[in-house]
């Protein structure tokens, strides 16, 4: 079964990319589905999103290389339509993940009948997110160890002076 994994992945980070990773070893096909939030004004463009997601696996050494990735700005279930797929795949840290991702995957599946499976974050990626390592890296904080290293670099080269 193909899946994918949506998310703005503004940008891509450690905990992401262990998502993936762990739903390309339990499923036979994965796309990153890069959508584009205009309640946001990103810090990447979703063409740079892809490109740094690419670039990350590429150096990933848990990458086992059924991973695609893709773009898309209207429905989710839509594109899920057009390509076929009938599952999402979403991480969640904590609660409140749960709390924002269930009406979604429940309107999802009322739309066209998507299933959505939830996978736990790792712990080391529990406090993990994009908001946050874009705060400290916008301050000058390490976010070695957050970011997959071309996204770090990236990231820095945004916020230099």
């Amino acid at each position: 079964m193909r899946v994918v994994c949506p998310g703005s992945f503004d940008p891509v980070t450690n905990g992401h990319l262990d998502i993936f990773t762990r739903a390309a070893a339990n499923w036979e096909a994965v796309t990153v589905l890069v959508t584009a939030n205009p309640n946001k004004k990103g810090l990447f463009t979703p063409e740079e999103r892809m490109d740094l997601i690419r670039q990350s696996l590429d150096v990933h050494p848990g990458n086992p290389g059924n991973i695609t990735i893709d773009t898309w700005d209207s429905l989710l279930v839509d594109y899920l339509e057009k390509h076929n797929v009938k599952a999402l795949v979403k991480g969640l840290r904590s609660s409140l993940d749960y709390e924002y991702e269930l009406p979604m995957a429940q309107m999802n599946h009322r739309l066209n009948g998507t299933e959505t499976y939830f996978l736990l974050t790792s712990p080391e990626y529990g406090y993990v997110s994009s908001t946050i390592c874009k705060e400290v890296a916008k301050y000058g904080g390490d976010v070695s160890g957050l970011l997959p290293e071309p996204v770090a670099q990236a990231v820095k080269r945004k916020f230099a002076p």
